[in-house]
């Protein structure tokens, strides 16, 4: 018996898989990708799209055999009661990491670029609370919510690409590869990990959207327009920015858009890409805290996640200052620790399983 109750719709499932993907890379994927790939940093994103494509892929063939049966399930039934459950404790374990990774990427972003004399643990009190409070009337009122505001997120993407072309230099993408292919590939790493390694949490989803079928197709095109508007802010910060710039910003997006100037009266419209981050993050943010706790209440056989909540936000907002104590850790955690780290969780685990699965014939009954 599933602990979630609700369903969601194909449409719904696509808008989730693209606020998630685009999460909080939309800020900090660009300054990582000029550091090891310069000029070429679009391309490594392009990358990066391709192999998370292939993950999608494989997820899919997973979601194929077990459309409607959740991950903690079918993973027992796949490898055994106990490495089953052992499995999807260590999933718990990663979904609760990222958010708290997540949660504090709000606090950092806040606390350097908005609110400088606030202390950070104050952030995420008020930022969790939110969360909570959206995540406890379930998962059909989040993806409504994800519904309304996606125009918004489109609208100021959409402003930034035309207000930003008379700021443009086309003489920073030279030349193309112009330090050969290596170092292309090697950024390519770190924004596979985030986001795209991190949307095995948005395959949990899976057992609650209605038609299985289109939910697969709607997997890989959300993860295809969420990694299309990546590589899009990737090439216009380097476009305006120069890989230098881009490189040294911690938030080069968010810096891209105080370039923003139309005559005299509109200009510093950093506004707007605080807008979609503060949008897309709350999604990525709540699926990745939702996928926690529905994996632990399901594991240790809670009849309602609800109650876990207050008491696992109290511990993430423990956990995301400890864990990350400065801002140079956490930027060294996420381009050179990251991807080996999430590489079991996004590949060989589900590997296993599909494997395994296909060797004894498992699948769903019909």
């Amino acid at each position: 018996m599933m602990i979630e109750k609700g369903k969601i719709g194909v449409h719904q499932f696509t808008i989730l898989t693209i606020l998630f993907t685009v999460g909080s890379s939309i800020l900090i994927a660009p300054s990582g990708l000029a550091q090891e790939a310069k000029q070429d940093a679009w391309i490594a994103a392009g990358v990066g799209l391709l192999a998370g494509l292939l993950l999608v892929v494989l997820y899919n063939k997973i979601a194929e055999r077990y459309p409607t049966t959740t991950f903690v399930h079918y993973t027992q039934e796949i490898l055994g009661i106990w490495p089953g459950r052992i499995v999807s404790f260590l999933y718990f374990c990663y979904f609760f990491v990222l958010a708290a990774l997540v949660l504090r990427n709000i606090g950092d972003f806040i606390t350097t670029q908005i609110l400088n004399n606030t202390p950070i643990h104050f952030i995420h009190i008020f930022f969790l609370i939110v969360i909570i409070m959206g995540i406890r009337n379930g998962l059909e009122t989040c993806t409504r919510t994800a519904e309304i505001f996606m125009p918004w997120v489109l609208f100021f993407f959409f402003v930034m690409i035309v207000l930003l072309p008379p700021q443009f230099e086309p003489g920073h993408l030279t030349p193309v590869l112009g330090y050969g292919a290596k170092p292309v590939m090697r950024a390519a790493l770190p924004v596979l990990g985030t986001p795209f390694m991190e949307l095995v949490t948005v395959f949990m989803l899976f057992p609650y959207v209605n038609h299985s079928r289109k939910a697969r197709h709607a997997f890989l095109v959300g993860t295809l327009i969420g990694g299309g508007m990546l590589i899009v802010i990737v090439l216009l910060s380097i476009l305006v920015l120069g890989e230098d710039l881009t490189a040294r910003h911690m938030y080069p997006s968010y810096s891209l858009a105080k370039k923003i100037t139309i005559g005299t009266f509109l200009e510093r419209l950093e506004v707007v890409m605080a807008g979609i981050w503060f949008i897309t993050i709350y999604f990525k943010l709540s699926i990745s805290f939702y996928a926690s706790t529905m994996t632990f209440a399901e594991l240790f056989r809670l009849k309602d996640a609800r109650q876990l909540y207050l008491p696992f936000g109290m511990i993430m907002i423990v956990f995301s200052i400890v864990a990350y104590p400065d801002v140079t850790y956490f930027m060294n955690f996420g381009t050179k620790i990251y991807f080996p780290y999430a590489i079991p969780y996004a590949v060989v685990f589900p590997l296993l399983i599909l494997i395994v699965a296909v060797i004894r014939r498992k699948r769903e009954p019909a």
